[in-house]
């Protein structure tokens, strides 16, 4: 499972032209589901956002989490996150899974993430989105859950 994280002043997602999700300041993840990936990996992957220190305390260090700082999360299914570009023009997205394999397991983690007590905002799953988002700093960070193992 890979995230791409990144730190918002405030985002919002709209299908159709309709916001279907917003928060103010907190992350936004844009979330992919590879083959082969399990709950452990929902597990980690939600625990590894609530606990990323990615927001400056009072002396301008990351020693703050979006938990500590009462923010949103806003999390974006991209499958695009598991495309190979080492071949040719066109990605490949062999190794990403299929929607019966990766529905249950962005919607576990976007659960994990809501029983933080957090607002968690979401897109439509499969859906072409438009995503605006506030970035703040820029702050851009990769979670992979493979190279935690």
């Amino acid at each position: 499972m890979r995230a791409v994280v990144q730190r918002a002043a405030e985002a919002s997602v709209a299908v159709d032209g309709e916001t279907i999700g917003q928060i103010g300041r907190g992350l936004v993840v844009f979330l992919g589901v590879e083959m082969g990936d399990a709950e452990a990996d929902a597990a980690y992957m939600a625990e590894k956002l609530l606990g990323l220190r990615c927001f400056q305390d009072t002396s301008s260090k990351f020693n703050l989490s979006v938990q500590d700082i009462g923010g949103g999360v806003l999390v974006i299914s991209q499958f695009t996150l598991h495309g190979d570009c080492r071949k040719g023009r066109r990605p490949s997205f062999t190794t990403a899974a299929r929607p019966e394999q990766a529905v249950p397991l962005y919607e576990s983690v976007v659960r994990r993430l809501s029983v933080s007590g957090l607002h968690v905002a979401t897109g439509s799953f499969g859906a072409h989105m438009d995503v605006q988002v506030l970035n703040d700093g820029p702050v851009t960070l990769l979670i992979d859950s493979k190279k935690a193992f």
